[in-house]
């Protein structure tokens, strides 16, 4: 039998009851909430770990510019090391904050014609309160310390004989046009990428590009007094650190876990292997170097053997990404050989007197690697497939009209840069500055005040 109900519990009942439709329309928002709820924060996550690993890998390579001052101020003379270390803080200093004005842009902006950037000049428009913005700034922090990179190579060979002042001009021009507009090529959208060019951490784009403006540069200077005797014959002008030396060594072996590593500028699982590729390229560059000299001279000799790693680190720049381990060996092992070879045929037939094997190690084998990519890029691992895996000659080809092209406009324009500085400011200090040494000419201290320093002219 039917019995009435209440007003309040009739106004109960019907709000239970537009509830519960209303549970049952809506059945599917909860779980599409849900699923959007788990999804951004995945998402903000990867990109703060992008963020992280970036700016992680970039202090790394920052890092990197004491490897270099301490291998170049060992490989040279003690009444030289305080103006080494001094060129190398300027290349960053000085280099970083036109990187920031002009460099960056140029580098990576809009492209004009694929020859080179024409927006973004001085950051205009990043800012640190947007996601994009935090990004293009972490971005940056990341490539001024591989254009440091890029200006600090050409210090070592161009070590010993050259005016303080006239060598921030270069380390200014290096950073804000030559690396920037030939690394636009590769890496801003310009014509070497559009052509399927590799190079994924720069062993032509940061390397060579450093080798060779070197090169131009020992060569206009000519060689430090001494070097060679009347008849023209090579006589070595040993450095006064060798363990000084091997420390920058070891400190630039570090730095490279974020050189190469880092270029992937993604927290993925491909940074492993990068890491692993870049120490097994390194040690077989020095065990083929120390073999290779040991051959030649009779010696394991350490500093061709030092040398030898940082020629496999250089040459597996290029591929790293792309080979295999046993690819990266291989590439290693080869240039540690090259570089010896190079660096012998450089100071004794070409006459060019590099007093820390600058060219050999960056322009030689960093050309070489790039090269090499064509050849045993791997299809297990990156976006390419060498000849030697069943691939076709044209990534050969591309690879070596890139390395072609930056070497002559790296060596072109430093060719012309340290021909207009020779002329306008001097390029070299006088004999007699160079007798006494560049700390005491140029600074005004000594780096190792209170030792007596004997000059072996």
């Amino acid at each position: 039998m039917f019995k009435p109900t209440s007003p309040g519990t009739r106004y109960l009942s019907l709000a239970l009851g537009c509830a519960a439709v209303a549970a049952l329309a809506l059945a599917p928002i909860p779980a599409l909430a849900e699923e959007a709820a788990e999804a951004a924060p995945e998402m903000l996550s990867q990109a703060n770990a992008n963020i992280l690993w970036t700016l992680l890998a970039g202090v790394l390579v920052m890092f990197m510019q004491a490897g270099f001052a301490l291998v170049e101020a060992g490989f040279t003379r003690a009444k030289n090391a305080g103006n080494i270390m001094m060129k190398n803080f300027l290349d960053f200093s000085a280099g970083t904050p036109i990187y920031f004005l002009i460099g960056y842009a140029l580098m990576f902006g809009d492209d004009i014609g694929g020859f080179l950037g024409s927006s973004g000049f001085a950051l205009s428009g990043a800012t640190g309160l947007e996601a994009d913005g935090q990004w293009t700034l972490t971005f940056w922090f990341f490539q001024s310390v591989f254009a440091a990179t890029a200006a600090t190579i050409v210090s070592g060979a161009m070590a010993e004989r050259t005016k303080f002042g006239t060598y921030i001009l270069v380390s200014i021009v290096v950073t804000g046009l030559i690396y920037p507009i030939s690394g636009h090529w590769a890496w801003g959208g310009g014509w070497l990428s559009g052509m399927g060019f590799i190079d994924f951490a720069g062993s032509t784009v940061v390397h060579s590009v450093g080798g060779w403006v070197a090169l131009a540069g020992a060569m206009v200077l000519g060689p430090r007094l001494g070097k060679y005797s009347p008849d023209g014959k090579a006589k070595a002008i040993p450095g006064h650190n060798i363990p000084m030396a091997g420390l920058g060594v070891f400190i630039l072996w570090f730095g490279w876990f974020g050189f190469n590593p880092g270029s992937t500028v993604t927290a993925d699982g491909t940074i492993g292997y990068i890491a692993v590729n870049t120490s097994l390229a390194a040690c077989a560059g020095m065990v083929a170097a120390m073999i290779t000299a040991w051959i030649r001279f009779g010696k394991p000799d350490m500093s061709m053997a030092m040398n030898g790693a940082l020629a496999g680190l250089v040459a597996i720049t290029a591929g790293c990404y792309e080979l295999s381990p046993i690819g990266s060996l291989i590439v290693g092992f080869g240039a540690g050989i090259l570089v010896v070879l190079s660096v012998v045929f450089i100071d004794q037939v070409l006459k060019v007197d590099d007093p820390v094997g600058a060219v050999s190690v960056h322009g030689v084998c960093g050309a070489f690697g790039t090269l090499m990519v064509g050849l045993f890029a791997s299809p297990d691992y990156g976006s390419a497939t060498g000849l030697f895996y069943g691939g076709e000659i044209g990534q050969f080809i591309t690879q070596l009209i890139g390395v072609a092209s930056v070497f002559v406009w790296a060596f072109g324009t430093g060719f012309i840069l340290m021909q207009l500085l020779k002329s306008v400011f001097g390029l070299r200090v006088s004999a007699e500055e160079e007798l006494k040494g560049l700390d005491i000419t140029e600074h005004g201290s000594e780096a190792y005040s209170g030792f007596q320093i004997f000059s072996n002219e």
